[in-house]
């Protein structure tokens, strides 16, 4: 070895970068100490293999010297080394004199403290600007996508872009499971206001005697028991943003007069002070309850709920939308084999059986359901076996003969009058919900006990 190769291989050697260098096929050649300590790889390891065969076996994710002999020029990319270092490499082409590539050499840095620090940066600005409390949420949630194919739900998205710019309140009723807070999600997202505070509550998770406190906030000594420095109330966090009112039906009387006044004169006043502070805040509320009928029983204020129903958005059940079931089946089952990395898929038969079932508990039993066939169940491919029996028993179809339209038909009809006949306390009732005649109801439902 010449004196200059010498000193070359000694740089390389005490580099603080990790150095790795292969040839024009894509072998390992030299590895120098700092590359060892980074990665933990010892070089025997290592020189000698493709590094191919090197990903194949888990040592990284991907190669930048294979992407450098391809493109034959200087690339950099980001790299996880043995599934837990992130690391930026850049590989450089060396050029024999014939200009073929003779070797690549690839500097590899160390950036999983910088990134550490800065998602531990992220998450503490995060935890301040709510002091502390839990509520709020992620928006890029693969779980949190609005998924459909039924014309009941392109009518929703049409109006939720129509009105997401403007800073109106929103009203989100429908059975529990149904995607409400997707769609506040979205409603959020394409609002001016996205990159602004976005604040969710649980009014019936909050005990009744912190929820004033939880919502306004308080001055230092406001009460016994206060912070010494006071707290900041939720609506005031979400200030120029969006907030969130889960379970609003749940709020007490004396606290939805407080809110009402709250939203009508746009300012908001701590338990225990005497200034109050301007608040520009969009509402969306959520319930499952018919809040008509607690007006009128008494249980939630008129005004409040006029104040609140500018917007009216009412989420219809899987039942009454069973163009979506496929659509929501493929995208959970996909999902959640991506983020298990399993691979799976679903039978034609158990397809059917899927799309022909009421789904009671609506969006959220379809999704857990996908999330537990795919982590639970041994076989590559989910059979009709293989789901609950609630689903396989109790569903009236022959899974090995494919249904004509009219049977398509017939059966997410009998799912629409079942739901309606859970929903009413008389077959007179369900009848007028659906807009039948009432002979016409008892003739179906007689005629579908006799198949």
């Amino acid at each position: 070895m010449t004196s200059l190769n010498k000193k070359m291989a000694s740089i390389i050697e005490f580099s603080t970068d990790g150095i790795y260098v292969v040839d024009q096929d894509g072998v390992t050649i030299l590895v120098n100490s700092a590359y060892e300590e980074m990665t933990g790889f010892r070089r025997d390891e290592l020189v000698g293999h493709h590094m191919t065969d090197l990903m194949n076996q888990g040592y990284i994710d991907q190669s930048v010297s294979l992407l450098v002999l391809e493109k034959k020029k200087q690339i950099s990319i980001m790299q996880k080394i043995n599934g837990k270092k992130d690391v930026i490499v850049t590989g450089n082409p060396v050029f024999g004199e014939s200009g073929q590539i003779d070797m690549v050499v690839t500097s590899v840095r160390d950036i999983t403290y910088l990134n550490d620090i800065r998602g531990e940066l992220e998450k503490a600005k995060s935890f301040s600007k709510i002091n502390n409390n839990r509520y709020t949420f992620k928006l890029n949630d693969p779980r949190q996508t609005m998924v459909f194919q039924s014309q009941k739900m392109k009518q929703i998205y049409d109006k939720i872009k129509l009105i997401a710019p403007h800073p109106t309140g929103v009203l989100l009723s429908g059975p529990s499971g149904t995607g409400k807070e997707v769609i506040a999600n979205m409603i959020h997202k394409l609002s001016d206001r996205h990159d602004k505070p976005f604040i969710k509550v649980n009014c019936g998770a909050i005990p009744e005697s912190l929820m004033e406190s939880e919502l306004f906030g308080y001055e230092k000594g406001a009460f016994t028991g206060a912070h010494k420095n006071g707290k900041i109330g939720l609506l005031e966090l979400a200030n120029e943003g969006t907030i969130m009112l889960d379970e609003i039906g749940e709020m007490p009387q004396q606290l939805q007069v407080k809110l009402l006044r709250t939203l009508q004169e746009k300012q908001i006043q701590r338990i225990g002070g005497s200034h109050p502070r301007n608040l520009n805040i969009r509402i969306i509320s959520v319930t499952n309850q018919d809040l008509r009928k607690l007006v009128t029983e008494g249980r939630f204020r008129e005004d409040l709920f006029y104040r609140l129903l500018v917007v009216d958005i009412q989420v219809p059940p899987l039942v009454q939308r069973p163009e979506d079931i496929q659509e929501l089946v493929d995208h959970y089952f996909n999902y959640y084999c991506r983020q298990y990395s399993i691979n799976k898929c679903l039978s034609n038969d158990t397809h059917k059986l899927l799309n022909v079932y009421n789904w009671p508990g609506n969006v959220r039993e379809l999704r857990n359901l996908m999330e537990s066939m795919v982590v639970s169940i041994p076989s590559r491919t989910i059979e009709p076996h293989h789901l609950p029996p609630h689903i396989y028993q109790n569903t009236n179809m022959d899974v090995d003969r494919p249904l004509s339209l009219r049977e398509q038909l017939e059966q997410f009809e009998k799912r629409i009058v079942k739901n309606a006949i859970q929903k009413n306390d008389s077959i007179r009732k369900a009848a007028k919900e659906l807009g039948m005649n009432h002979s016409t109801l008892v003739k179906k439902m007689k005629k579908w006990r006799e198949e």
